[in-house]
């Protein structure tokens, strides 16, 4: 049989189980809860969203108004008739202006001129130029015969030396020893 220390021992643990099943049910409704304003606070926001893009759809309404009317007074500004628009690019191009006696011609598909023989690209195809002012245009790799790495090198350098605000004076003097250096490698 059960003693008195084992019955207030079970009756203890019955109580601990009722409080945690009571703490469990409290939880569940407070998560419930917690969830029901999470959404009606989103519907809140939803709602403020929407209320702003009524209110600004309203004042641009209200401004479609002032500016019919500052149109019809100052402006003058009409809407677009069918006969101003083009039926095409034929008819856009005709609006053009005709092309310069000394201007280049106009910028087709690349491709190379085979010469007679056939291997080679023709020669005297000249330099190119540039399709609005006719001035030959030299490419950069032309230019400069130096490593890109170098030129990136030397750049980044330069712009280190200008950024830096902490010891001005030693940079300046390393990128004149490395002007110098270079001054006596060429």
């Amino acid at each position: 049989m059960i003693t008195g220390i084992q019955a207030r021992s079970l009756g203890w643990m019955a109580v601990l189980a009722v409080c945690l099943a009571l703490v469990t049910i409290l939880s569940f409704k407070v998560h419930a809860v917690k969830s029901q304003v999470l959404l009606a606070e989103r519907q809140i926001l939803a709602l403020e969203r929407e209320t702003l893009l009524l209110e600004t759809e309203f004042e641009t309404r209200g401004s479609q108004r002032q500016l019919a009317a500052w149109n019809a007074v100052e402006f003058g500004y009409q809407a677009p008739r069918a006969d101003q628009f083009l039926d095409g690019e034929r008819q856009l191009a005709s609006l053009g202006q005709r092309r310069a006696p000394d201007a280049p011609a106009p910028i087709r598909l690349a491709r190379a001129d085979i010469a007679a023989d056939g291997d080679s690209p023709r020669a005297d195809a000249g330099p190119m130029r540039s399709p609005l002012s006719g001035v030959p245009v030299t490419l950069a790799s032309a230019v400069s015969e130096q490593d890109a790495g170098q030129v990136f090198t030397e750049a980044f350098g330069d712009f280190l030396i200008e950024a830096s605000p902490i010891r001005t004076a030693q940079a300046q003097t390393m990128s004149a020893k490395a002007v110098s250096a270079k001054a006596m490698g060429e």
